[in-house]
């Protein structure tokens, strides 16, 4: 009855507020910017519940913490070690808009019923360091600058070398890197308002970009002392845009930082399997015309006035032979299809939504190895399954090993895509991996609803999975508009009548998962109407909603 009236107090008198010494950070993560959420009170740290957690309140957690924009909500219990058991749990939930700049300008109820297995996790972006080069005579030689909070800054020439040259022409898709000359080499000089950065930056030469370099923080450098570099001259940046996924679309190449239309004059399956080799895709299938893919190419963009010789050996576009032309038209672009992967699963789980990952090509299923994978990718894997969010994802274990080929690696997800066949990988079926870096994904199971106790399928009492759990729905505010999405998702017929009172299905037992749904119709799912938080209630099941539609 206690544990009632303070659900009860917490629902009706609203949030209250963070004290504003309150800090936070993430714990457990591979950075500063990813972990499970904690804060501080009393100068004491505790964790914060995952009740109604969200991307809004991540956004404040990223902007607090000076990281990147939010890119997920993976739970607390990903991230070791796991908070210690005489930890406290301070909050149940926090309510940001998203707009706030810290935590303590959120809305936030005191904990009541919550433990560390519901601890809310952050994912970021990593803060990173954007590189230029000013001032020289193509994109890939001059001034080093980067930007940070916005601004651009000399980098400071102190300890520059080779290294660090050979990773900003890597980041720039550049060539090799060929010198390190003095940033004053370059004009215009820099004007005295721009900020030098007081960092220097140690690399080993290997890294994808400056931010994977250590920084070391300096006292004193100045405009004169700044650092420069030449690479090779920049090399055709290809893609093809607009076909079902990454490997079959218009080809489009990017010179002086625009997108241009490739000629179909000369075009042949030696530039197809070029182009589907630098893009990590399957063997190429076919030249199809670029008009074939929609949306069609844009009047104001470019087309390449070149067409390029390759004799089908070579790794990327750029080493093919450059040949002028005098014309070329939207209408006269080229296009590509590659092979690419056919479809996704999990299989060796309990159910559907948890298992080994595998993914089908050529028509024979293998799996998928752990470079480059993380929690992005098996977001997007659960989505595509239509599964609920992703959980965990983690290198498989013995007994579940796959056999046969091992397909992918190198996968690189932002989390967005609708499909893993849209995310980038290494080429197809080309590792060193073996089947101990099989990858392992768990989702949540998918939402869905039924009625139960009736003659048929369209009517009796309302039950809805969560977590792979069957549980009831209270009554309160149930009406019309709520009777017919459950007649709309279980493609029955309309709603006979309001139902919600109707006993003649007896009772539930167990959870009651739902109250106070409210639906404006415009929904797909129930899942989508506004209700309270999952399993939070003041009902019994005397008040379990029950539904009545017609037959379809």
């Amino acid at each position: 009855m206690a544990l009632l009236v303070f659900l009860l107090l917490a629902f009706f008198t609203g949030p209250a507020q963070f004290e504003s010494s309150s800090t936070v950070r993430l714990v457990g993560g591979p950075h500063r910017c990813e972990g499970r959420v904690e804060v501080q009170q009393n100068g004491k740290w505790g964790t914060v519940c995952d009740d109604g957690w969200g991307m809004e309140d991540v956004a404040v957690v990223c902007r607090e913490l000076n990281c990147g924009e939010a890119k997920w909500t993976p739970a607390g219990i990903l991230y070791t070690p796991l908070a210690d058991k005489d930890q406290k749990v301070l909050f149940q939930e926090v309510i940001c808009q998203g707009h706030e700049l810290n935590l303590s300008q959120c809305d936030q109820v005191e904990v009541f019923d919550c433990t560390h297995d519901e601890d809310a996790g952050a994912q970021c972006e990593k803060p990173s360091l954007t590189v230029r080069l000013a001032g020289g005579p193509h994109r890939c030689e001059g001034r080093v600058e980067v930007q940070q909070n916005g601004e651009w800054h000399t980098m400071c020439r102190a300890g520059w070398g080779m290294e660090e040259a050979a990773v900003v022409c890597r980041e720039l898709n550049c060539g090799e890197a060929k010198g390190t000359p003095r940033g004053t080499a370059y004009e215009p000089s820099t004007g005295t308002d721009q900020k030098v950065l007081m960092q220097e930056v140690i690399c080993q030469g290997h890294e994808l970009n400056l931010t994977a370099c250590e920084p070391v923080d300096i006292s004193a450098c100045f405009h004169n002392e700044g650092a420069g570099v030449q690479c090779e001259k920049p090399s055709l940046t290809v893609r093809l845009a607009g076909g079902p996924h990454r490997c079959e679309g218009r080809v489009e190449v990017q010179q002086n930082g625009e997108w241009h239309t490739m000629c179909r004059a000369g075009w042949g399956m030696e530039e197809a399997a070029v182009v589907c080799r630098e893009l990590n895709c399957g063997e190429a299938k076919g030249t199809p015309r670029g008009t074939a893919y929609e949306p069609s190419t844009g009047t104001d963009q470019k087309v390449l006035m070149q067409e390029v010789i390759c004799q089908g050996h070579e790794l990327n576009l750029t080493a093919c032979e450059p040949v002028d032309i005098s014309a070329c038209f939207h209408n006269e672009g080229a296009g590509v299809q590659c092979e690419m992967l056919e479809n996704v699963r999990l299989v060796g789980g309990p159910r559907r939504c948890k298992g080994r990952v595998e993914v089908k090509h050529r028509g024979k299923w293998g799996t998928v190895c752990k470079a480059g994978w993380n929690l992005s990718a098996a977001k997007v894997v659960c989505r595509q399954l239509g599964c609920g969010k992703a959980l965990l994802t983690k290198r498989c274990c013995s007994t579940t090993q796959g056999q046969g080929p091992i397909w992918l690696s190198e996968v690189s997800c932002s989390g967005r895509e609708l499909s893993l066949q849209r995310c980038s990988s290494g080429i197809l079926g080309k590792n060193n991996c073996t089947h101990d870096d099989d990858m392992w994904v768990e989702c949540e199971d998918p939402f869905d609803l039924r009625l139960v106790g009736g003659d048929t399928n369209c009517s009796g009492r309302l039950e809805v999975l969560h977590k792979g759990e069957w549980g009831s729905v209270c009554d309160d505010g149930w009406g019309e508009e709520e009777d017919q999405m459950v007649c709309k998702q279980l493609g029955c017929g309309e709603s006979l009548f309001p139902s919600a009172k109707t006993q003649r299905f007896g009772h539930g037992v167990g959870r009651i998962w739902l109250d106070d749904v409210r639906c404006s119709g415009k929904e797909k799912s129930l899942e989508q109407c506004r209700h309270r938080f999952w399993g939070h209630h003041d009902c019994n099941h005397k008040e379990d909603v029950a539904v009545i539609c017609s037959e379809p």
